[in-house]
C-alpha cells in the first residue's frame, strides 16, 4: 500500500470511529439570500463575472459531459455553468413558494 492509500485508509477509519452519518441531519436549512441578489440571479443578470473554482469530479462524468456538450454543439464549461443557473434557479424558485 502507497503513502497515499495509507492515508486515505486512515480518514476511512477515522470516519467509521466517529460516526459522523449521525451528525447529518434531514432537517430544512434556512437558506437567505439578499433580495437584490435573489432577483439577479433569477432575472439573469449575474453572468458575466467568472471565477475559476477546483472541483474534484470523477473522469468517466467528464468524459460523458463532454460528449454531451459536443452533441449540443458547446464547451462543457458552459454546459456545466447552464447546469448549475439551471437547478439554482429552480431550488431559489422553490423556496420562494
Amino acid at each position: 500500500m502507497n503513502k497515499q492509500q495509507k492515508k486515505g485508509a486512515n480518514w476511512v477509519e477515522y470516519y467509521d470511529r466517529k460516526n459522523i452519518l449521525r451528525e447529518i441531519t434531514d432537517e430544512a436549512v434556512d437558506l437567505s439570500l439578499d433580495d437584490h441578489l435573489r432577483r439577479d440571479i433569477l432575472s439573469g443578470k449575474r453572468r458575466r463575472k467568472l471565477k475559476n473554482i477546483t472541483l474534484k469530479v470523477d473522469p468517466l462524468q467528464i468524459i460523458a459531459i463532454k460528449k454531451l456538450a459536443t452533441m449540443k454543439s458547446m464547451p462543457y464549461q458552459t454546459l456545466i455553468r447552464h447546469w448549475l443557473a439551471e437547478e439554482i434557479k429552480k431550488e431559489l424558485e422553490l423556496v420562494e413558494r
